[in-house]
């Protein structure tokens, strides 16, 4: 039997080259796209912006698997947003719509009779159309309210036939809107936390304060307390560690485990001092607003489990621990 290596070695270079001209084409679909931004691609963006419904986006074939990552982009950046398969909208699902929604059509020949079919019912419900469309003269085009120019060169690929290069510019263009609106809406990274809350996404965007411990769970003590109270309430609280506060419930210090052990280690009789006499002045802080991420980072920098977290005048909100991290799963 011949060794696949060795079957494969004769083909081996033109495979490769094959796929290399096959990311040029489609790279370059995109670049060119660039030059065709304008105008017309801001009013998109507006008439997205103004969409009081949400955003049915329309296609078939393999357009409609572009037009479903479409529909996802908007919906995961703050607009609402679904795909309808043309030829099922036009077996009853053009009950979807309503008539604050916003239709995005996509067809490369923008000639697609079933697409064609639908926006007959989108327009007597007087939507409006944005058209993603390889054909700027096309039907489609014609019933559009913006027509956004998707058309490429060529498609990518030995035979020029397969969708390669025509979908890829309708999925990069489809994100630039969605992206663009995101902008234009000032959507920012607590508004994409809010719709990713069980993801990897909205869980790198959490912040302290959705983590921290506050109120009743914050260890404190004054700083006349005994050592006796000092370690009744470290233990009650359970993180290894007691804030010291003054009576206005600002920050004057802490008490670590490695507070305990070193006062054990000097003195023989540890119980005779207060908290102030103990605690470490200084200690390290963090803002309620700041990421997560940023607190786990600095408390591996500075090889510590806990930091206090503090408002602009240091009053103690909070206490974040690397425990409450780690039960994230992210980190």
């Amino acid at each position: 039997m011949t060794p696949v290596n060795i079957v494969n070695a004769v083909n081996k270079d033109a495979a490769i080259e094959t796929a290399r001209r096959v990311l040029d084409a489609e790279a370059e679909s995109i670049i060119k796209m660039k030059d065709r931004l304008g105008e017309n691609f801001m009013r998109a963006v507006c008439l997205a912006a103004e969409c009081k419904g949400k955003i049915v986006v329309i296609g078939l074939g393999k357009s409609g698997i572009i037009c479903q990552k479409i529909a996802a982009t908007f919906s995961s950046t703050g607009t609402p947003a679904v795909f309808l398969h043309a030829a099922d909208a036009l077996h009853g699902d053009c009950g979807i719509l309503t008539p604050e929604d916003l239709a995005i059509a996509v067809s490369k020949s923008g000639e697609t009779a079933e697409i064609i079919g639908v926006l007959e019912v989108v327009k007597r419900l007087s939507l409006s159309i944005i058209a993603l469309s390889g054909n700027p003269a096309s039907t489609l085009s014609s019933y559009a309210d913006v027509c956004l120019d998707v058309s490429v060169t060529e498609e990518a690929g030995p035979l020029g036939l397969a969708p390669t290069s025509s979908t890829t510019a309708a999925l990069a263009m489809g994100d630039a809107l969605a992206m663009a609106l995101m902008e234009y809406r000032k959507f920012g990274r607590d508004d994409f936390a809010s719709v990713h809350p069980a993801g990897s996404l909205g869980k790198k965007l959490l912040r302290v304060a959705d983590l921290m411990r506050d109120g009743d769970r914050i260890p404190r003590i004054l700083p006349d307390a005994e050592m006796s109270g000092v370690i009744y309430e470290m233990s009650r609280k359970g993180l290894g560690m007691t804030t010291v506060l003054d009576a206005r419930n600002m920050l004057m210090g802490v008490i670590s485990d490695g507070d305990l052990r070193r006062l054990l280690e000097k003195s023989p009789d540890p119980l005779r001092f207060t908290a102030e006499q103990v605690m470490s002045q200084n200690p390290k802080t963090i803002g309620s607003d700041e990421l997560a991420s940023a607190a786990l980072a600095k408390m591996e920098a500075m090889k510590i489990t806990s930091l206090v977290v503090v408002d602009e005048a240091r009053l103690v909100t909070g206490v974040i621990h690397i425990h409450d991290l780690w039960r994230t799963g992210l980190f």
